[in-house]
């Protein structure tokens, strides 16, 4: 018997914390709706519409900063601002804001692939790795992993950077993806993924002091887009 009133109890006391997360999360809700119906709420939301309409940077900044004031756990709110900071090249902003938004809702996945993009920008190569690996592992894209393989050999993590590479050649997607390098007049020139796989296994082997391998990695990615102007200008450099 008293078993089963100590097991009632327990049920008891569950339902009535249910209950009372349940009422806080309504209270929460409801001020939320409180604080959108407010005049100064409204305002700043017109300003910002006003400012992005017409293309008035910092007053939208200036905007979406007292709306996150007034909807501090907003993170959409917080995304709109990293992503206008992105946009205009603020990188350092832009990685800062985006925390914030991780913080609040780590499952955004575009809040993540900005910030490795601006970590990168920053300089920050090893935490910008860290980002797309948490891309990698959330999906298996290529393009992310691809990313970590350029990423890891500018850190010099050649090995790693070579196992990625030979995943990645595994993959028919890396004869339908497409990346884009500068040609001999500053255009982007249009790349298959594999060319470009045997080019970073070429720079790789280079830096490794491996010329033979270097020169042969060179003559594949030229094999497969015969056009593909680093991998020219990569292999006649090992020629001369």
């Amino acid at each position: 018997m008293k078993k089963v009133i100590l097991g009632v109890t327990v049920w008891i006391l569950m339902l009535v914390m249910i209950q009372a997360v349940q009422a806080q999360e309504e209270a929460q809700a409801q001020q939320q709706i409180d604080i959108r119906q407010t005049m100064v709420y409204r305002m700043q939301k017109g300003i910002y519409q006003r400012a992005v309409k017409y293309s008035d940077v910092n007053a939208a900044i200036n905007a979406l900063y007292n709306i996150c004031v007034l909807e501090p756990q907003n993170d959409s709110i917080l995304y709109a601002l990293a992503y206008i900071y992105f946009d205009n090249q603020r990188y350092f902003s832009a990685t800062l804001t985006l925390n914030d938004v991780l913080l609040l809702n780590p499952n955004n996945e575009q809040a993540l692939e900005m910030r490795a993009v601006s970590l990168e920008q920053v300089g920050a190569i090893d935490k910008s790795l860290e980002d797309y690996e948490s891309l990698y592992l959330r999906g298996n894209n290529i393009n992310f992993l691809y990313k970590m393989a350029i990423l890891q050999y500018q850190l010099k993590r050649y090995k790693e950077s070579k196992t990625n590479i030979d995943i990645m050649l595994t993959k028919t997607e890396s004869d339908e993806i497409k990346i884009y390098f500068p040609d001999e007049n500053e255009i982007d020139q249009e790349v298959v993924l594999r060319a470009s796989l045997h080019n970073l296994k070429g720079l790789i082997a280079k830096e490794e002091g491996d010329t033979t391998e270097a020169r042969k990695q060179f003559g594949i990615a030229l094999e497969v887009q015969s056009d593909f102007y680093l991998a020219k200008k990569n292999y006649e450099e090992l020629s001369n």
